[in-house]
């Protein structure tokens, strides 16, 4: 407020809402590696979509990255790590990496990205309203899981048994793998966990599970990223037709993908994140659910397994490798 000959102005409020010179800090912990071609495609999004709010790193934000790969133990060491650092704000991925962050610290701001169930992880009071001092963007309900298998058997017709890749102590691993068990036997299929703990569980389990006839792979979102250099080539050379959560397995060579756009989940991140360091809270800022899921096909790995993509399919899809 200011006095001009007796007259009482309100200067606008935006004016403070501007982003300043003042150096803000964001942490960022991540799940996959920094090498990661899908994670440095990430970075230069968000960092991008900072940009054009007026953050730009090196004069008025810095950013500090700590990649897990992946690694439980990794995860807590860096979460207490940033905290430390006393970030501004805490950007995270995935539930792996949200609960750890959380126990650290109930006060620094945390937006998270690609949790599937925070309100049943514990993570926010509810969707609307998240009440505490994380809020973000989710990347699935439960029952889109039951997507997966339908289109598995569009592809490959054939396929009668399908393992489904899951961690078993995650809530996302446990969620859909039950929401695909419950519509295996109308579609004709019988079901296969295979719990992604470590490498050599997985590469034995799906060695195992290709040694039988009409076969075909679903991997759900749940610590699985970090492992699709051994996957997507796994389920190459074994033929198993194979579904994905996520764009980026198809881009390495997968089959087919339906899944939310990771990539544009970091921009929108990047809006909230802007909306914290102007002044926002996280309890009033609803956490918020993709606004588009993409089917993806590779059919040069179609052409590999010997599949013919249906035309109906193709004319569905967001995108085609060929």
């Amino acid at each position: 407020m200011s006095l001009l000959g007796g007259i009482v102005v309100a200067w606008p409020l935006t004016i403070r809402a501007q982003p300043s010179d003042q150096m803000r800090r964001i942490g960022v912990l991540q799940i996959l590696a920094d090498d990661d071609p899908e994670m440095v495609a990430r970075h230069a999004a968000f960092e991008q979509a900072l940009d054009t709010l007026g953050w730009s790193v090196g004069r008025n934000v810095r950013i500090d990255y700590r990649p897990a790969g992946g690694d439980a133990n990794r995860v807590r060491k860096y979460a207490a790590e940033l905290v430390a650092l006393g970030p501004d704000v805490i950007l995270t991925s995935g539930s792996l990496s949200v609960a750890p962050v959380l126990q650290v610290t109930r006060t620094i701001p945390i937006v998270f990205v690609q949790v599937t169930d925070p309100v049943g992880g514990g993570l926010v009071e509810s969707l609307a309203r998240p009440g505490g001092n994380a809020t973000g963007f989710t990347n699935f309900e439960y029952s889109l899981s039951a997507k997966w298998l339908e289109l598995l058997k569009e592809i490959a017709p054939n396929v009668t048994r399908v393992a489904v890749i899951r961690d078993p102590t995650r809530g996302p691993g446990i969620g859909q793998f039950a929401v695909i068990q419950s519509v295996g036997p109308s579609l004709g299929v019988e079901l296969c966990p295979i719990n992604a703990l470590n490498r050599v569980e997985i590469e034995s389990a799906i060695e195992a599970f290709a040694r039988s006839s009409n076969g075909g792979l679903i991997v759900t979102s749940g610590g699985t990223g970090q492992n699709r250099d051994l996957i997507v080539p796994a389920a190459a050379r074994h033929r198993l037709p194979a579904v994905y959560p996520f764009k980026y397995y198809v881009t390495d060579g997968g089959l087919i993908s339906y899944g939310p756009n990771t990539i544009d989940l970091y921009r929108r991140a990047a809006a909230y994140i802007d909306r914290i360091l102007k002044g926002e809270k996280p309890a009033d800022m609803p956490v918020q659910a993709p606004t588009k899921y993409e089917l993806i096909i590779n059919l040069k790995t179609a052409k590999a397994l010997g599949l013919t993509v249906p035309p109906p399919l193709l004319v569905r899809a967001d995108a085609v490798i060929e």
